[in-house]
């Protein structure tokens, strides 16, 4: 692998690719410690140093910023919009028959949704800024910190529109790095930030560990801790790499003296066939409970049960809901991402078959059936490796986004697979052995 490395900087074109990926990187690590306008950096540092942790209703939207958020700098809400937006287009895509027409328009069509995905994006971050504003200025973004209410020391409306302005020109300065990263870089720009973000929060969450730690001064549960890392990740890549191949015959056809067809290919079916999506869609809607709390200051009877039961991340409420949430949104996405109506059609189109199986509504049911089954082992995957920072959290005294768990180790092994095997086809495209031999 090292090899292979030190063979991409040979090549010119490559070298050029992968240093202009890292000065991005770069600029971008850069933004997330540059504070917004209006902000009263001394009294956030001292709150992020009073509360120790990241648990709570905003620990999710902070670890994909890479810490920006809770510092409220100019790329405080990073990706999150982004992401947002091109879920909302994505499930929409599905309900909008226009948009479904542009889908199947094949580049053109990409194109427009991608401007709608910008556009989409922009709003949300205007959005989600004004809610971050407001949460920083009213003292709930930092709930146990005395000096809460001075981190945004002017509250008139022109200094707020400011703080908004620049949140929202600091998103849209993320999007465009991203894309510079997939037009000028090695591709999936938006993932390798999102990526870096999340790597950039693994020193301090293990170093705290460590700190916490009492067996030998901290070193035996960091040492359990790596360890159990590597567990993770050799059962996250084994997972990821995991698929049921349907295989599928072309018949041969006769066109003047020119025969076509005649091959056998695969469908390529993954285990693990929604990807991330199921475990950040689960977190944001148990999040929604504890928002309405934090924000209501309501002392009622079901207020207190929503703080003691769905606000805690090792009650055994949430962790029963938040399971189910995950097995059924990995369902959900499945279903609204895998067509096999339109698989089926395209394939009785161009002559192609499943062995045994008759074309057209018959192969339709097979595939809907062999996806319902592999669905099944994938959504409790996920719901398992999303409940291993609860058993951190009981067992280390970690907080709820322990390094090695849940939402960040599946974008960390899946981005950094993705990645290598894009730097791979380069690397063989140029007569040279890739990272896996």
């Amino acid at each position: 692998m090292l090899t292979a490395f030190a063979r991409a900087f040979k090549t010119p074109d490559l070298r050029k690719k992968l240093l202009f990926t890292l000065g991005i990187i770069v600029l971008y690590r850069i933004g997330t410690h540059v504070p917004i306008p209006g902000i009263d950096y001394t009294a956030v540092q001292t709150c992020i140093d009073a509360q120790k942790s990241n648990s709570g209703l905003f620990g999710l939207v902070n670890m994909f910023s890479g810490g920006a958020l809770l510092q409220i700098t100019i790329f405080a809400l990073g990706i999150m919009p982004y992401i947002t937006a091109s879920i909302i287009l994505q499930l929409l895509t599905v309900v909008i028959p226009r948009l479904e027409a542009l889908k199947k328009e094949g580049q053109s069509g990409t194109a427009k949704i991608t401007q709608y995905t910008r556009y989409l994006t922009v709003a949300l971050a205007i959005l989600q800024g004004t809610g971050l504003v407001a949460t920083a200025r009213s003292g709930s973004l930092f709930p146990n910190c005395p000096q809460a209410q001075q981190v945004v020391p002017d509250p008139s409306i022109y200094t707020t529109i400011v703080m908004v302005i620049t949140m929202t020109a600091g998103t849209a300065l993320v999007m465009w790095l991203g894309e510079l990263i997939t037009d000028r870089g090695i591709g999936n720009g938006m993932s390798i930030l999102m990526f870096i973000s999340i790597a950039a929060t693994f020193p301090a969450a293990l170093w705290a560990i460590k700190e916490q730690g009492s067996l030998a001064d901290g070193w035996i549960e960091f040492a359990t801790v790596i360890a159990v890392g590597f567990v993770m990740v050799a059962l996250v890549v084994f997972v990821e790499q995991a698929q049921r191949r349907v295989p599928v015959q072309y018949a041969k056809r006769m066109i003047g003296r020119r025969s076509y067809g005649g091959t056998s290919t695969y469908i390529p079916l993954k285990v693990n066939q929604a990807g991330v999506i199921p475990v950040i869609f689960a977190s944001s809607l148990l999040y929604i409970p504890a928002l309405i709390v934090q924000f209501s200051g309501s002392t009622a009877g079901w207020a207190a049960w929503v703080t003691k039961n769905l606000a805690q991340p090792d009650a055994p409420v949430h962790i029963t809901i938040y399971f189910f949430l995950i097995v059924f949104f990995a369902f959900f996405y499945v279903a609204i991402s895998f067509n096999p109506e339109e698989v089926a059609d395209n394939m009785k189109k161009y002559g192609g078959f499943i062995p045994g199986i008759r074309a057209g509504r018959p192969t339709a049911e097979y595939l809907s059936y062999v996806l319902n089954r592999i669905t099944w082992p994938g959504s409790l995957y996920l719901g398992l490796i999303a409940l291993v920072p609860t058993m951190a959290l009981a067992g280390f005294g970690a907080n709820a986004n322990f390094p090695f768990g849940g939402t960040s180790i599946l974008i960390i092994v899946g981005v950094g697979l993705e990645t290598v095997k894009q730097i791979e086809s380069q690397l063989q495209q140029r007569n040279y052995e890739g990272f896996l031999r």
